[in-house]
């Protein structure tokens, strides 16, 4: 069921996400890079109901090139990872928000590639205009939050490499995977009132570099 974009919808994820337990951080962390990401709710694409923001990075970037984020990134030295989440933001979609526009933080989540990314919800308003920054960014979508509620949005399956399950959100005849796949299935799980964790969730080979 679709959520309605309005002031109701924003105080109950709020509500749903203070009600959230986050966990501390995993003994590794000290190891890992510090970086946060933006799930960012906006009005989904017929204006009614709510979304947030997924993109498609830009085939020229270096790292994790083509592949489907959150919009976000590394935080700078001194940057708390809501500032972070924020400048990431605005630098990628030209979206400035503010402390105000936070409603909660999820779980860090650790990445293969040595990072502990926080995921930071974001209330971005109705009408959010985007300036997609083409350095970063090749593509950005509204994804209903509809679209991440059935049982089969979400499939676990088994690799030889690893002993943990990989995670994949299914969009369209898309498959997304982890860190962004985990991060969204616990948005999912915190809007059902359930604390999922989701740090043992493995990512595809490929994304482990």
């Amino acid at each position: 069921m679709a959520r309605t974009f309005d002031d109701a919808t924003r105080r109950n994820i709020a509500e749903l996400c203070a009600a959230f337990a986050r966990l501390a951080p995993p003994d590794a962390a000290p190891t890992l890079k510090r970086a946060a990401v933006a799930i960012a709710l906006t009005e989904d694409d017929g204006g009614q109901g709510t979304a947030f923001l997924l993109t498609r990075r830009s085939a020229s970037l270096r790292a994790h090139s083509a592949q489907w984020a959150l919009p976000g990134g590394r935080c700078d030295a001194g940057e708390t990872q809501i500032e972070a989440a924020l400048r990431e933001l605005h630098e990628e979609l030209g979206l400035a928000l503010g402390p105000r526009d936070v409603l909660g933080m999820l779980d860090d989540y650790p990445t293969r590639s040595g990072y502990l990314i926080t995921p930071v919800v974001v209330w971005a308003g109705a009408h959010a205009a985007l300036t997609p920054n083409p350095d970063e960014v090749a593509s950005v979508h509204r994804i209903g939050l509809e679209a991440i509620e059935p049982d089969d949005a979400f499939t676990f399956v088994t690799i030889p490499e690893s002993a943990r399950r990989v995670i994949r959100f299914r969009l369209g005849g898309q498959q997304i995977h982890a860190p962004t796949a985990a991060l969204i299935y616990q948005f999912r799980e915190v809007l059902a009132g359930r604390s999922t964790r989701v740090a043992d969730l493995e990512q595809p080979v490929f994304a482990w570099k």
